[in-house]
C-alpha cells in the first residue's frame, strides 16, 4: 500500500480565511510533510469538468479539507468521483468567527495565521497517515 497516494481537494474559497488556510496548508502537506505521497486537486478545475482530477478521486482515497461548513470541496467530490475516504472543516476546528474572517490576502496574514496553517497541516497528515496505513 506504499505506492498509493492521497488526493487532498482544499477550499477555493477566496473570501474568507479559512479558505486560504486550507490552502497553505494543504500545499506544505503536499509539498513538505508528505512529499511524494499526497497529491492536490484543484477544486476549481475539478467542477469545470477537469477529467484527470475526477478520474484521480475514483481511483484513490481522497480528503476534502473545506474553509467554512459549505462544504464545496466534499460536495464537489461526492458529486463527480464518490465517497471522500476523510474530511476536515476548518469553521469547525477553528471557530466560525475565525475561519470566515476577511483576512484573504498572503500579505495581510500574520504569524499566528501561519501557525494556524501549521496545526492544520498537521491535522491533515493525520488523516493522510491513517489512508495510509489502511
Amino acid at each position: 500500500m506504499s505506492d498509493i497516494q492521497v488526493g487532498v481537494i482544499s477550499c477555493s474559497g477566496e473570501e474568507c480565511l479559512g479558505g486560504t488556510l486550507s490552502r497553505l496548508a494543504t500545499r506544505k502537506v503536499m509539498e513538505t510533510l508528505r512529499k511524494g505521497k499526497v497529491v492536490s486537486l484543484c477544486l476549481p478545475l475539478y467542477i469545470a469538468g477537469g477529467d484527470e482530477e475526477r478520474e484521480f478521486a475514483k481511483e484513490y482515497p481522497v480528503i476534502a479539507v473545506d474553509g467554512c461548513d459549505k462544504c464545496c470541496a466534499k460536495r464537489a467530490t461526492l458529486k463527480y468521483s464518490g465517497e471522500v475516504k476523510d474530511a476536515l472543516v476548518l469553521s469547525e476546528l477553528l471557530g466560525e468567527d475565525i475561519a470566515l474572517s476577511k483576512v484573504v490576502s498572503a500579505r495581510d496574514l500574520k504569524e499566528e495565521h501561519y501557525h494556524m496553517a501549521n496545526n492544520i497541516a498537521k491535522e491533515i497528515c493525520k488523516k493522510v497517515d491513517e489512508v495510509l496505513a489502511e
